[in-house]
């Protein structure tokens, strides 16, 4: 009887892979571990996003919120002209908002006198009239070019607001800031000045506030959050109409 060489062990006619089958197992074994890989990548790219447009979200909420009360807040004194203020005055009662750009994106300031003084600190002044300012300044840690949107907050009347002070930075990562105001009939004006012959001693009704933040999965779609905001003390206007 002739015993099989699997189990004599003999050497002679014994069984193996081809150099053709071990091609194709590494090739199988190479599909196997792209397609694990692309899951595996493509599983942590949706975590990223989804982790990405939550903080997006958070900010938006918060800064949306702190603007919102802050225009709410607004303080215009109309017992008298911007113009007749005495110098220790300051800034107490102007409402001034400028259209600019950045990088041809919208980066708008304003500043305004509000009753939303935020307190931090036994330190701090208690909360009471301040002046609130909105800046919008380039990120230059951030490759993307993304914008900070500042608030300043500079507390009691006749204090003039530091230059260099860019105060704290309410939200990161975004791609424009847009303020909009509208008078009492309803016309929209990109800039608004309180001071000027057009806006003298009056503050807007409406302010319109768009925040567009970077989408980093498509770029030509940015976050974008929108609010508008009725000024309690809106339409005021010259003394005449003060009466």
């Amino acid at each position: 009887m002739k015993i099989p060489c699997s189990l004599c062990h003999c050497g002679e006619d014994r069984s193996g892979f081809t150099l053709l089958e071990i091609i194709l197992a590494l090739f199988i074994f190479t599909i196997v571990l792209s397609l694990i890989y692309t899951s595996y990548t493509g599983t942590f790219r949706i975590v990223d996003e989804t982790e990405y447009q939550a903080d997006i979200y958070r900010m938006a909420r918060i800064a949306i919120e702190r603007i919102y009360e802050d225009l709410e807040s607004v303080y215009a004194p109309q017992d008298a002209k911007p113009s007749e203020l005495d110098e220790e005055d300051g800034q107490f009662g102007k409402f001034e908002g400028n259209e600019a750009e950045i990088d041809g994106n919208r980066a708008d300031r304003l500043s305004f006198t509000s009753r939303a003084h935020l307190v931090f600190s036994e330190e701090d002044q208690p909360a009471g009239t301040a002046v609130i300012e909105y800046l919008v300044e380039e990120n230059d840690s951030d490759d993307e070019g993304a914008l900070l949107l500042f608030r300043k907050d500079t507390p009691g009347v006749g204090e003039t607001p530091d230059e260099e002070s860019r105060g704290l930075v309410l939200c990161e990562q975004l791609q424009s800031v847009s303020f909009t105001y509208y008078d009492a009939e309803g016309e929209a004006h990109e800039n608004w000045d309180s001071t000027s012959e057009e806006f003298e001693n009056m503050v807007p009704n409406m302010v319109s506030v768009l925040l567009e933040f970077v989408n980093k999965a498509d770029p030509e779609a940015p976050f974008k959050f929108l609010t508008t905001v009725t000024l309690p003390m809106g339409g005021g206007g010259s003394d005449e109409e003060s009466v």
